[in-house]
């Protein structure tokens, strides 16, 4: 890979995994594994079968946990902690023939982009819980898995388009950081406006 396509592979794995982590690792392991895409040899690690099973089962275990309310939250609050320096350490590991600032500032940069996707998501499980509609989230955990797939494949297949992509997703992520602030907010406000019940 040039630096460039470097940069746009890293950049959509990196808001790939800020969405799911499991399903992002997986998905390059076995398209790899297949001869797909022919990953950094740095990154021949993930094709390894104990990475990609392991991938497997730690995406079948968030596929069942991102479907319960408020389950979805708590695991989402343990991956802020892990998502955006996965995403680092695999850009950092993908950037392996340039100097070492460059493998640095290329895992802090789409630490970055993991968190900000991480963030959106988070943000909106938290506002999907406070609707009562129990399917919505089904369809948002689906559609965020959806997401993280196809910016993978992206990434792999058509890095240098994949920087475009990110760079408007963010834009969204953005959008959608505001306006869930601003809704997150009203919904707090009306829930410290309704004292509650003192326990005798």
């Amino acid at each position: 890979m040039s630096a460039l396509e470097t940069l746009g592979f890293t950049l959509g794995t990196g808001f790939a995994s800020g969405l799911n982590l499991y399903a992002s690792v997986a998905v390059l392991g076995l398209l790899e594994r297949f001869r797909a895409i022919q990953l950094p040899e740095s990154l021949h690690v993930i094709a390894h079968p104990a990475v990609i099973i392991t991938a497997i089962a730690l995406y079948v275990l968030e596929f069942v946990a991102d479907k319960v309310p408020y389950v979805d939250t708590i695991w989402d609050a343990v991956h802020t902690f892990i998502r955006p320096p996965a995403a680092g350490l695999l850009a950092y590991a993908a950037f392996g023939s340039v100097p070492e600032v460059w493998r640095v500032l290329g895992g802090l940069l789409a630490g970055s982009v993991a968190l900000t996707s991480h963030g959106t998501k988070a943000s909106a499980r938290a506002a999907i819980n406070a609707s009562p509609e129990p399917f919505s989230n089904w369809v948002a955990s689906l559609s965020e898995d959806g997401i993280a797939v196809f910016m993978v494949w992206m990434a792999a297949k058509h890095p240098v388009f994949t920087i475009a992509l990110v760079v408007v997703m963010l834009a969204l992520c953005v959008y959608l950081l505001l306006k869930l602030a601003k809704f997150l907010k009203q919904v707090l406000s009306r829930f410290l406006a309704h004292p509650q019940p003192k326990m005798e």
